[in-house]
């Protein structure tokens, strides 16, 4: 909600803005069990509402207290930043699609990516893609064939060494899928037959 502009897709779900905690409670199962969990704490609300421990009225609004407080903040911060945002109406947790969400005022257009992307080319601006593509992984055993350097010293003898390893490691993974499925790798197989023969 920082952003100048916020454009979103027609179906893009927008809003949620609320808090919510939930936790699972075993108490009286363990006391079923015999089991009773001891908790030692300092403060009246050091532990509230916890797994182990019996929910009392007093766990429930304190718990709720925070939880009102932490809305507080992040309504706050989201009125901040959206000045013209009605935080109320929206600070219920609820979402909206695309066109709703842009009637509350929680985007400022609806455009699809490729149309908001087009726009920037008519605008005169450069548009690019970005791809993150990672380094191949090299075994560990095989790693130490690699001559030691930093991240710059990537000679041409350490490409080519590290080139080699990988079309090694791409052969002999394709040969043993070729020669072993999956079944006869790590299946037993049922001998029963040969193993037991029948008496007269």
């Amino acid at each position: 909600c920082v952003a100048d502009r916020i454009v979103a897709s027609p179906f893009a779900v927008l809003g949620s803005i609320g808090v919510i905690s939930e936790i699972p409670n075993a108490y009286e199962r363990l006391k079923q069990e015999g089991i009773e969990f001891q908790t030692v704490t300092a403060g009246k609300f050091k532990r509230t509402l916890t797994p182990t421990k019996k929910v009392t009225q007093a766990d429930l609004k304190k718990s709720k207290e925070d939880l009102e407080e932490v809305l507080g903040q992040f309504s706050g911060f989201v009125k901040e930043n959206r000045p013209k945002l009605d935080i109320d109406a929206v600070a219920t947790g609820e979402t909206w699609f695309g066109n709703a969400a842009l009637e509350k005022g929680l985007c400022d257009a609806i455009q699809t990516v490729d149309d908001t992307l087009l726009n920037y080319v008519d605008l005169g601006y450069n548009v690019y893609e970005v791809q993150y593509s990672p380094p191949p992984e090299v075994p560990q055993g095989l790693a130490q064939l690699l001559p030691a350097g930093s991240a710059e010293d990537d000679t041409f003898l350490r490409r080519a060494v590290r080139w080699a390893v990988g079309a090694v490691v791409d052969e002999v993974r394709m040969a043993v899928d070729e020669k072993s499925s999956v079944t006869q790798r790590y299946m037993a197989k049922d001998d029963t037959s040969d193993r037991i023969k029948a008496k007269d």
